[in-house]
């Protein structure tokens, strides 16, 4: 059984459109096309590992096989994209595997706050069983997983009051994706979780709709967000990876052949997207001081053991609870 999330009526329309525009693209001559969609500016460390895999996979299939790249939202949101990819209007994404969860449950695990102890836990994990796991299982719901991607870990940022501790946040409005484990941690802790596309997020700050948000480094930066919000409190509740994902109405269309060249082109791109990553935050950091954004570094205990109520309701589910304590064991 897979599951294919409806269209909404607004968007069946555009979906017309685009598939008649894309699907008489995919093949010309001797070449197959894949359209990569997504929703970061070209100048953000995770665009970069996607070049890298477009570049791979070019070469691994000596022309063969090759990417075209949709950025900044082109094609829509990264729930829209997910919903191309099952449809079989566009092969390639990248989401948040937060995005995943509403699609394919089990990469809830990944958005559950202080789970991962740091970014080498996460690693050993997303390269082993668990990890293989989420990728493969995707297929059920029409979405395979190839690579993770580093996303750093989030933190919370905000316009007018500074966030020191979990206390806090009541009475903020703080936006989060559409993700229900954000809602619900946003909640636990104390503020108010307000689901809401990331494009619409500057100007929603701006108008005082939310009060701050919470994302990674490099995304507070790209997004301009710090022009608006100096506040940023290193509380790092998640470390929620990004997942380059292909519909597998065109996985299914490869050949055993083209199959290992594009699996390829994503592993490979995985070590140069974090080295990007690296380079990013480090370079982002040096803005955000020019921009006299106000860095606070909180005892992350506080909101570690706030928080614990939505790991517990996770461990309700027989399912969770085996990867929750899968993950806890590495």
């Amino acid at each position: 059984m897979f599951k294919v999330v409806p269209l909404r009526n607004s968007f069946k329309i555009a979906v017309v459109v685009l598939t008649a525009l894309l699907s008489s693209c995919m093949v010309s001559k001797d070449r197959k096309i894949l359209y990569f969609a997504h929703s970061l500016p070209t100048s953000h460390p995770v665009h970069k590992g996607i070049l890298d895999m477009q570049r791979l996979l070019n070469e691994n299939s000596g022309g063969k096989l090759q990417i075209k790249i949709f950025p900044d939202g082109q094609l829509g949101t990264e729930r829209e994209v997910l919903e191309l990819l099952q449809i079989g209007s566009v092969a390639l994404t990248k989401v948040s595997a937060g995005s995943m969860s509403n699609f394919a449950p089990d990469y809830r695990v990944t958005s559950i706050p202080y789970l991962f102890r740091d970014s080498e836990h996460l690693f050993t994990v997303l390269e082993g069983e668990v990890g293989k796991q989420l990728l493969e299982g995707g297929s059920e719901y029409l979405l395979r997983g190839l690579c993770f991607y580093d996303a750093g870990s989030r933190s919370f940022y905000s316009k007018k009051k500074a966030i020191n501790t979990p206390d806090d946040l009541k009475g903020m409005k703080i936006r989060v994706m559409n993700d229900q484990m954000a809602v619900d941690m946003v909640n636990t802790l104390g503020g108010s979780a307000t689901p809401m596309a990331y494009g619409e997020l500057y100007t929603a700050l701006q108008q005082n709709v939310v009060d701050g948000a919470e994302n990674n480094i490099p995304s507070f930066v790209t997004s301009n967000h710090y022009e608006v919000c100096k506040n940023y409190t290193f509380d790092q509740h998640t470390m929620v990876p990004d997942v380059v994902v292909v519909g597998t109405k065109f996985w299914n269309l490869l050949s055993d052949t083209e199959k290992k060249w594009l699996q390829s082109a994503a592993d490979a791109s995985v070590k140069s997207q974090r080295k990007y990553w690296k380079e990013t935050v480090k370079k982002n950091m040096e803005v955000l001081k020019k921009a006299n954004v106000q860095f606070i570094y909180p005892d992350k205990s506080e909101f570690s053991i706030k928080s614990r109520p939505v790991m517990e309701r996770m461990m309700k589910d027989p399912k969770m609870k085996i990867l929750i304590e899968k993950i806890k064991a590495n």
